[in-house]
This record gives C-alpha cells, structure tokens and sequence, in this order.
C-alpha cells in the first residue's frame, strides 16, 4: 500500500517509509492512496476474529490492510506485544458495556495513562522500535505539552530500544 500527501506531494511511500517521518515534506499529513472494500463478509469475519481470538488479533487484522512492508508475523507479534492484560488492566482490552439493546459503551482509557491515545501509541511505540532496529538507527523524541497526548506518546516510547525521550 502507497500513502501520499494531503497536500499534493507527488511522491507514494509505503508505511515504514513514513512512519518515522512525521509529516509529508510539504507539510501535509500523509493517507493512504486507496482505501481497503470491506464487504459484509468481511465485516462479519472482522467481528468472529475480535470475539473468538481478541483485540490484538483484530487490530492485525485491520492493520494488515494498510501495512503490507512488515512481514505478517511480524506485525502479529508487534500487536500481541502491544495489547496485553499487562498493559490495559484487562483481558478485554476495550471493554464493551452494555447500555440499552443493541448500544454499548466502549472503555478506550484502560492503557497506562488512561488517556484513549495510549491505544495507538502503545503500538506506535513498539512500531518505532521494531523499524528503528531493522534500520540499525536512533531516534531522540523532545516532548513539550501540558494535555494527554503528550504524556501518552512519552510514556508508549519510554524505555524501548533506539529511543531516547526528552
């Protein structure tokens, strides 16, 4: 799968590529050239897979359809890695709670921040260390802010390897 700009850019990179860049190099962010078709089949395989074997094989499996230059078993691994008990308080990962027939309500602040950033950047973090290692390279991340996004993106990039947070 290609990612290209939202400003126009005429470059197509694939997603290690970009994942350590940031944004494009006109400044805009950067989305995939195509988006996957999902028929009802699909949808319904989608569900069987987050009820029968959990969040992180269903997060593979969504993840699948936008990386394709980390090997399959690979970036299982990395989402097995990732979403944990250990790291979310519960076996569930997002728990659902049901409110009403058919309404539910999902628990997006059980990582260890609390805050619903920690879903993604536990895994960004794991994502960066694995391509850092392939590229024999490090990286010095500077955060400065005062809300939530900020803490939850140090905190994913504490302590992994190749990774210095300031």
């Amino acid at each position: 799968m290609k990612y290209l700009s939202t400003r126009g850019h005429p470059d197509r990179k694939q997603f290690c590529e970009i994942l350590l860049e940031g944004l494009a190099p006109d400044g805009g962010l950067y989305l995939p050239e195509k988006y996957p078709k999902l028929s009802a089949n699909d949808l319904a395989n989608l569900r069987h897979i987050w009820s029968e074997k959990g969040y992180a094989d269903l997060a593979f499996a969504i993840l699948s359809l936008y990386i394709d230059d980390i090997p399959s078993s690979d970036l299982l691994a990395l989402c097995r890695k990732t979403y944990t008990e250990q790291v979310y308080g519960t076996k569930n990962i997002v728990p659902l709670k049901p409110l009403d027939d058919g309404v539910y309500l999902e628990a997006l602040s059980n990582g260890p921040t609390l805050a619903f950033k920690d879903m993604a950047m536990q895994l960004l973090g794991n994502l960066f260390e694995y391509e850092l290692e392939r590229r024999g390279e490090t990286l010095n991340i500077f955060g400065a802010t005062s809300g939530d996004t900020g803490s939850a993106a140090e905190y994913a990039m504490r302590g992994k390897k190749g990774v210095r947070v300031f």
